[in-house]
């Protein structure tokens, strides 16, 4: 083989390699992000309390990972899963469920006092 083939052949597997590193690195960092930030939004886009959250989260700024669990049955399994080991009933279940770090709570009767809990 001349020289001149195994330089090109030797780029392209570097820079085969090297593509490959990256997407790699890529999808780890986005599974790491989403499954580190500290706030999950369970809730659905016909609910106005989830609509609301999402609104006010954005405001301030926080992250969090919103998932509607009407359209997504693997996450309302998970929320319902969540729900039973912190033994919060799902006989009278509103929306929007907050995982904040593992401590898990609903919006209750008074609307701003659920969104302050959310950020203190």
């Amino acid at each position: 083989m001349s020289a001149l083939c195994q330089l090109f052949l030797n780029c392209f597997i570097m820079k085969y390699v090297v593509c490959l590193c990256l997407t790699f690195f890529l999808f780890l960092k986005t599974s790491w992000f989403q499954e580190n930030k500290a706030i999950i939004v369970y809730g659905s886009d016909t609910c106005h309390y989830c609509m609301e959250t999402k609104a006010y989260l954005k405001e301030k700024k926080v992250d969090f990972i919103y998932f509607d669990v009407d359209v997504n049955l693997e996450k309302q399994q998970e929320m319902l899963i969540k729900l039973q080991k912190a033994k919060i009933s799902i006989e009278t279940l509103t929306l929007p469920v907050i995982d904040k770090r593992g401590e898990l709570f609903t919006n209750g009767e008074d609307f701003e006092a659920f969104l302050k809990r959310i950020t203190k």
